[in-house]
């Protein structure tokens, strides 16, 4: 779903923003704004973003190979991360260069109705993809905040049209407010600031997804929910007694490896420990369908070691989620 909903969101700002680059490069050759050429290159930039993400979710769905077993699913990250770059170069520091320049050698807007109409229609067109955005992001929000749902999502499409449509209405706003009071006031400065503000606010977005998409390239665990319903998926009560100790990684926004010690009886079978195993995978993907990849190592479950906590030896990092015991 996550998936369907991001290519959904991307397709309607890439429409949006190439229809809205064009309209604003006319409307700079006619009026000199600048404001016009900063947002006509934030429209731009926005939409070789649209396509990176594309390209991004295309690489991703190839097969595993034997130099990379767990396949590609990363890839997404790596494209989401070129678009907080892209952002930050070709529209943030394009724009506040821009900016200071109409600042530094301001002139007279002309035909001023060209940047005016549209920026309307920009407007327009960005609050009909960023409703997009906002739907398709809904059906996997939850109850989650918007804040919340940007930070803690696996899936970097959506949160990243829904921060760049966000900064560009914001800055339509901005270049409109410019261009008005050039007009108003008859100074042109009015048209630079307004294109400052742009640029700061595209860096300040930029620096925004960089983190988020950082964080999702080192690697992030399930969320809680996920794990809870692993660990009960896991013990049957009767061979597999208890999870010593566990961890996730996300693979890509819909695979996700599970890792996990778990204890089983010490005079059980070799042969009734793999049936387990075999059983506990299978509830596991059941549970949580997102889980590929798997590996579970049995122990022998000993009081002792349980009085001891958790050994911060077990995994590299030391313990993801708190042991459901040992």
């Amino acid at each position: 779903m996550s998936a369907s909903g991001g290519t959904k969101a991307i397709v309607a700002a890439l429409g949006a923003n190439l229809a809205i680059a064009v309209s604003k490069f006319v409307a700079f050759a006619f009026s000199g704004s600048s404001s016009m050429l900063a947002e006509g290159v934030h429209s731009l930039a926005d939409s070789g973003n649209q396509a990176l993400l594309l390209v991004g979710g295309k690489k991703a769905q190839r097969e595993a190979t034997p130099q990379h077993p767990f396949g590609y699913g990363r890839e997404r990250y790596i494209y989401a991360f070129l678009v907080s770059i892209v952002l930050f170069s070709v529209g943030g520091m394009f724009a506040i260069y821009e900016g200071y320049e109409k600042i530094k050698h301001p002139h007279e807007l002309e035909h001023w109705y060209w940047p005016v109409g549209v920026l309307v229609f920009a407007i327009i067109a960005e609050g009909f993809s960023f409703r997009t955005a906002i739907k398709e992001s809904n059906t996997l929000r939850g109850a989650l905040s918007w804040k919340e749902f940007v930070r803690r999502a696996k899936a970097p499409e959506l949160p990243v049209v829904l921060l760049e449509d966000l900064g560009a209405l914001v800055g339509l706003i901005l270049a409109l407010g410019g261009v008005g009071l050039a007009l108003a006031t008859g100074d042109g400065v009015w048209d630079g600031i307004g294109t400052l503000c742009i640029g700061i606010l595209l860096v300040l977005i930029a620096l925004v997804l960089a983190a988020e998409t950082k964080s999702l390239l080192l690697g992030e665990s399930a969320g809680l929910d996920e794990v809870k319903k692993i660990e009960a998926a896991i013990v049957d009560g009767s061979t597999v007694t208890s999870v010593i100790h566990m961890r996730t990684l996300h693979l890509g926004p819909e695979e996700l490896l599970v890792a996990a010690k778990i204890a089983v009886q010490h005079d059980d079978t070799a042969t009734e420990v793999a049936t387990a195993i075999n059983a506990a995978e299978s509830r596991i993907r059941e549970a949580v369908p997102i889980a590929r990849v798997i590996y579970l190592e049995p122990d022998i479950y000993s009081e002792s070691e349980a009085e001891k906590g958790a050994d911060p030896e077990a995994a590299p990092g030391g313990p993801a989620q708190a042991p459901a015991g040992h």
